[in-house]
């Protein structure tokens, strides 16, 4: 093993360079991912840029450059980790050209549990160190405003674009934030709500975001539609309950990504089981449905989440589970799917870009060695 001190600073940031980022199968090198590489004695010291903040394969990377730098002689390796999220593909005309990427929570039937999927993993993104929004696009039934605990008016402060609201810094919008009584319905024919939908991305001051989580209605109809016909999605996340009752419209919201070219990031499956107080493990739902979606939609099963009493009353309460005991059971799977989303991001935008994607300059995160 050679001395440390005899370790030159090229030949650290080839060893360096040469780990591979498992989630593109691309060496470090190849995406200008390490930088700000120096030596002191047997210490060295050294930047990475991840391709997301949230990313599951985090760990291994960081050993595999601790290893790496461990082979030269040197004995410590002080990282810094900053995150450099790629961006989808964005056209002249897009509503929302800050957003790196746009991920709608959809599923072709109601009560599957959309709304919490969507505040949850929104949050655990957030936690992660990533800039985040979230668009209640559920015109008929918002419920973001309750599940996130906020209501108020959204106001202008350059007389063009809305400010969206903000929560544990997250930013939100819903049209619950427009109505007069929480309770009011809201009758609008198609028009309305493409005219509402399309003010919602293009008018609204979302700021540079790495990530705009949308929680569409259930269904195939005018939301989902103008929603794909007016903006570059990154790919959807598909959330189902396990029983063949709710399997049969979850389907048919694949179908119609399918037919629209829209990628499919993952299927999540809600309400998967309970576990009693012997741990005693009950599938009350049936078993199953959100492997056969996943197969349907030839994409991964993100993780299933488990019934809980807590993800419903902390909802009810306004804080979701991730932000109000973000180590509880329930919220440790919502961490882990929303690690494995990131990483289905980053392959989907390197798909899109034929296997390389831009990005605006790296976001520091917390040293971790």
């Amino acid at each position: 093993m050679p001395r440390a001190m005899s370790v030159s600073q090229e030949s650290l940031v080839s060893a360096l360079s040469d780990v591979v980022d498992p989630v593109v199968n691309k060496r470090l090198g190849e995406l200008k991912s390490i930088r700000e590489v120096s030596i002191e004695g047997d210490t060295a010291r050294a930047t990475v840029d991840l391709l997301s903040p949230a990313s599951g394969s985090r760990d291994a990377i960081v050993k595999a450059l601790e290893d790496a730098a461990a082979k030269l002689g040197l004995k410590r390796l002080e990282l810094t980790v900053a995150s450099a999220v790629r961006t989808r593909q964005i056209a002249g005309d897009d509503p929302c050209p800050e957003v790196k990427n746009v991920i709608p929570v959809m599923s072709g039937k109601g009560g599957v549990g959309k709304s919490t999927v969507a505040a949850n993993l929104a949050l655990a993104l957030l936690r992660s160190g990533a800039r985040v929004g979230l668009l209640d696009a559920d015109i008929y039934g918002p419920s973001v405003p309750t599940m996130l605990g906020i209501m108020g008016r959204p106001i202008s402060r350059d007389g063009k674009l809305i400010e969206p609201l903000e929560r544990f810094g997250l930013k939100i919008m819903s049209i619950g934030f427009l109505l007069e009584d929480a309770r009011q319905s809201v009758i609008w024919r198609g028009p309305m709500i493409q005219g509402a939908l399309q003010q919602f991305l293009k008018d609204v001051a979302w700021g540079k975001l790495d990530y705009l989580i949308l929680d569409l209605p259930p269904g195939t109809g005018d939301v989902a539609l103008t929603l794909f016909q007016k903006l570059k999605v990154t790919g959807g996340v598909i959330v189902t309950t396990p029983q063949d009752v709710a399997l049969m419209d979850v389907y048919k919201s694949v179908s119609m990504c399918q037919k629209l070219n829209v990628p499919i990031l993952g299927v999540v499956e809600n309400m998967s089981h309970f576990i009693d107080s012997a741990g005693v493990k009950h599938e009350i739902f049936g078993r199953g449905g959100g492997a056969r979606i996943a197969e349907f939609a030839k994409a991964p099963l993100l993780g299933q989440i488990p019934i809980d009493s807590l993800v419903r009353e902390w909802g009810d309460n306004g804080t979701p589970i991730v932000q109000a005991q973000p180590n509880s059971i329930p919220a440790k799977a919502f961490k882990e799917i929303a690690e494995r989303l990131a990483d289905c991001v980053t392959r989907a935008v390197f798909e899109a870009h034929g296997g390389s994607a831009p990005v605006d300059g790296p976001k520091r995160l917390p040293i971790l060695r």
